[in-house]
């Protein structure tokens, strides 16, 4: 079964499982394709993070394809003449570009676990982009939304408009020649005709031509690297989920383990009870975020502590039944020692067991709106997931500490959480997000609606969110939460904001007692779909 925010990838995925691929071999299909037909999220030119569990070794890794700073990336490059900081430069000149790790990701899934090549499982996604895609209501909506982030750049407009600018309707046909030619040469070269020769040079180009400091060296060093997950446990289930330079997994373990000191299932689904509890977890968890997650392989992430029960404790003993705790009182931890709206997410399980949950971006919606020319490739910008100064709120309003300051070589901190919850050794979910600061709650409440309030995994999906991520001091809600829990809330200190629809779930979930496979996608995003034979 294949879940994935667009359906075409979708179909692709099934297709090589069909084909006899297992579940990696279809991940990696999947990425690629998403690449063509979602490009406001799907890329080669982006990076993120992959959860990979072996069935027969019953043994679960993570991949870590997350982008990386230039190495000549340096702590104030985004501070104007007065030291302030600059979003212009993070986001959207060639300073916000880190180098891609997408294909060098994709590389290592199938080297380690999969059974088909890079060249077979690249193939439909070739095709899709030498050939064309059916442009879709939610592709079409997004690039008229996008037109001035896109126009910006000549190379961006070429493709992704009409000759004279005009846009592409639904039902029409989008071919990306560049884009099939750079895949082309990843399927005949390897991950060489992307980080090497021509491809990675104009890339560099690009990136340099407008104020950036990606290299050829920079392109050719990249590497991604298979990291130990981050495991917990909730109510007799084991939690797996992304660890640093994730935040996700920590924070999700860390939010899950305050809670289930309280009879949640009880209290009920979005009940002012629960959503207070769920609140008050999730300060303490963002507050933590700031001043202690980063790249492991830069700081010393106190990984045992955020994770650990006996800190749950602590935190739950600061927790008023009654009252809202101010913000501006909840300070990180004592733990010594010492993202992007526009991502997508899909999860897999083929027939033997194994299965993939992979979250991967280019921050936001088309990433810095710039297609390298001559690629197709369009560039991300996550070099603003760093603190491009610690204390300074980035684009989702996360606060960031020096444990996430700009570095060459380092990977910026983000909030993807693909994840998996296991019973007795074998998947029971697999699921994930996108929604920059809000994928860490958007994903456990996927976890606590089965878990805690025995919902399906439509259901599931489908229930109305909730978020607090310390500052602002506020809890985002849904359309779907009663007046009567608002007012109670209110009454208890919380200040409660009615924003937009938060994340876009991919999830899977295997019965146990007649092995069949359910699935859902999100409805909060057009174009999704849940395929399975």
């Amino acid at each position: 079964m294949v879940a994935a925010q667009e359906g075409v990838a979708a179909r692709v995925g099934l297709d090589i499982l069909k084909a006899g691929g297992n579940a990696i071999d279809a991940g990696v299909a999947v990425a690629f394709a998403l690449a063509v037909t979602l490009p406001r999220a799907g890329n080669i030119g982006g990076g993120g993070f992959m959860l990979v569990h072996d069935a027969e070794s019953g043994e679960t890794k993570a991949i870590d394809y997350r982008e990386m700073a230039p190495a000549s990336a340096e702590r104030d490059m985004y501070l104007d003449e007065e030291g302030n900081a600059d979003s212009e430069l993070s986001r959207f000149t060639g300073l916000a570009t880190g180098v891609p790790g997408t294909v060098a990701g994709m590389q290592m899934a199938l080297d380690q676990y999969g059974t088909m090549t890079l060249a077979e499982v690249i193939q439909p996604a070739i095709e899709l982009a030498r050939d064309g895609i059916a442009v879709t209501p939610g592709l079409a909506d997004s690039l008229k939304g996008l037109e001035a982030r896109l126009k910006k750049w000549p190379s961006s407009e070429a493709i992704f408009f009409k000759e004279g600018g005009g846009f592409y309707e639904p039902g029409e046909t989008l071919t990306q020649a560049d884009l099939a030619n750079t895949l082309q040469k990843i399927a005949d070269e390897g991950i060489d005709g992307f980080y090497k020769g021509e491809t990675a040079e104009k890339i560099a180009t690009a990136v340099q031509n407008t104020g950036g400091r990606i290299t050829v060296e920079d392109m050719a060093n990249y590497k991604p690297v298979l990291r130990d997950p981050v495991s917990g446990t909730y109510r007799g289930y084991e939690i797996v989920s992304m660890p640093p330079p994730s935040s996700g997994g920590a924070h999700i373990v860390q939010i899950l383990n305050i809670l289930e000191g309280y009879p949640i299932g009880f209290l009920g689904h979005n009940s002012a009870d629960t959503i207070h509890l769920m609140a008050e977890a999730m300060k303490r968890a963002y507050a933590d975020r700031s001043e202690y997650l980063g790249d492991s392989d830069f700081v010393d992430v106190p990984l045992a502590e955020i994770t650990s029960k006996d800190y749950a404790a602590d935190i739950r003993k600061q927790i008023s039944l009654h009252a809202a705790t101010p913000s501006s009182t909840i300070k990180p931890g004592d733990l010594a020692p010492y993202e992007s709206n526009e991502t997508t997410h899909f999860s897999i399980v083929d027939k033997d067991g194994n299965a993939v949950a992979n979250t991967y971006t280019i921050n936001f919606s088309y990433g810095s709106g710039m297609v390298a020319d001559g690629t197709g490739v369009l560039l991300n910008n996550e070099m603003d997931d760093f603190a491009a100064k610690p204390g300074v709120p980035n684009a989702y309003g996360l606060i960031g500490g020096d444990a996430n300051a700009v570095e060459g070589g380092k990977r910026p901190l983000s909030s993807m959480s693909p994840t998996l919850v296991m019973k007795d050794g074998k998947v029971f979910m697999v699921t994930g997000s996108p929604g920059g600061s809000r994928i860490i709650t958007t994903t456990l409440q996927v976890i606590m609606n089965v878990i805690d309030h025995g919902m399906n995994i439509a259901e599931a999906s489908f229930a109305s969110r909730i978020h607090h991520q310390w500052l602002p001091d506020e809890i985002r809600i849904e359309d779907g939460i009663s007046v009567d829990t608002i007012g109670l809330l209110e009454q208890r200190g919380h200040k409660v904001s009615e924003q937009s629809v938060m994340g876009s779930t991919q999830s899977i979930l295997v019965d146990e007692a007649s092995g069949y496979l359910f699935g859902a996608s999100d409805p909060r995003r057009v174009d999704a779909a849940t395929l399975g034979h």
